[in-house]
């Protein structure tokens, strides 16, 4: 299912076609199943404590891609970026769009010159030999994604587009699957729109008002030349979110959250992010504030169409979600000092 996963098309806002393929999945797992305005998938699996809180898990559905702004007399379509697109990434990659039309990324002059923010020197070449062939295909508006095969590498290893955060739905709908029962109300939560300003999960966190909020994403690998700056790797297991630049989690649940990492001998790493973040920054600041936790996947070359996911780090975080969700989680909502 990964690679369903991940080559179903679904850009930020587009993200329907991901949405379907997930209803069917958990339809026979979940007690509600709900999808909001905003295309947020909302799977509710009840809970039989005494004193069960709301726990909301989010994965987004959404990836990144590129946006026609305007088709040029020569065929050719200007873009713009959907969520953290860079130019250097995308020259000379094939993109797709949602009717199935297919590109290629150039740029407007020597690619030296380009510069990873340099979106306006991006174009998309269908093949098109004027703008009113173009226009047979495409229009300003559609959005295209980037192709990227899933394909098995050495050492359980796995390269696709998209596992930004589709692998992550992956995680929450497995977890779902193996939970036969829990304390707590447990939300699984699939967000939109992630890529361009956690818009989802704000939303759907005003819905669920959740008691807990766990971001299920992907984090860096910092195991290759010139990329160290951080400490996840491939092969070694979950990493546990203690800070990124968009959130600091909650300490004493990280700290419950890793013993029962090692209560399950389930592998895992520790990551302090020094930049990105998570839908665990729209859900901490939603209502009231809510306490929030991180398990990511160590992930090479992410935001392109060759990340690369080690399939044992998978495993330790399908694992980590379905025992930590299953028991009753020590929530504190409020203390009332006087």
């Amino acid at each position: 299912m990964i690679k369903e996963y991940t080559q179903t098309w679904g850009v930020s806002g587009l993200e329907k076609k991901v949405s379907d393929l997930i209803i069917k999945e958990v339809m026979d797992y979940a007690d509600e199943v709900t999808r909001d305005a905003m295309g947020n998938l909302i799977v509710l699996k009840r809970g039989n404590g005494s004193g069960k809180k709301r726990v909301m898990c989010a994965a987004h559905m959404d990836e990144i891609g590129l946006c026609v702004v305007r088709i040029l007399d020569n065929g050719l379509l200007k873009v713009k970026q959907v969520g953290g697109v860079s130019a250097l990434c995308s020259f000379m990659n094939r993109v797709r769009f949602e009717n199935g039309t297919i590109g290629t990324v150039g740029v407007t002059e020597p690619v030296e010159n380009v510069k990873t923010k340099d979106m306006n020197k991006l174009y998309i070449d269908i093949g098109a030999m004027s703008k009113e062939e173009a226009e047979q295909y495409v229009q300003p508006g559609d959005c295209a994604v980037f192709c990227g095969d899933y394909v098995e590498l050495a050492g359980r290893n796995v390269m696709s587009k998209a596992f930004d955060d589709r692998i992550a739905c992956y995680i929450q709908t497995e977890a779902l699957k193996r939970i036969q029962s829990s304390y707590h109300d447990l939300y699984f939560v699939y967000t939109v729109q992630e890529e361009v300003g956690l818009f989802g999960s704000t939303t759907s966190a005003e819905t669920v008002k959740p008691d807990l909020g766990i971001a299920v994403d992907i984090t860096g690998s910092f195991d290759v030349p010139g990329d160290e700056h951080g400490n996840p790797v491939l092969g070694k297991g979950a990493a546990i979110k203690i800070n990124d630049s968009s959130v600091i989690c909650d300490h004493e649940l990280t700290e419950d959250l890793i013993a029962c990492a090692k209560k399950y001998e389930i592998p895992y790493q520790r990551d302090a992010l020094a930049a990105g973040g998570t839908d665990a920054g729209a859900i901490n600041k939603s209502g009231e504030g809510v306490k929030v936790l991180g398990i990511s996947i160590p992930t090479r070359y992410g935001h392109t169409p060759n990340s690369i996911v080690n399939l044992e780090d998978v495993e330790a975080c399908i694992r980590l979600l379905e025992c930590y969700l299953t028991g009753e989680i020590p929530i504190v909502t409020q203390e009332k000092i006087k």
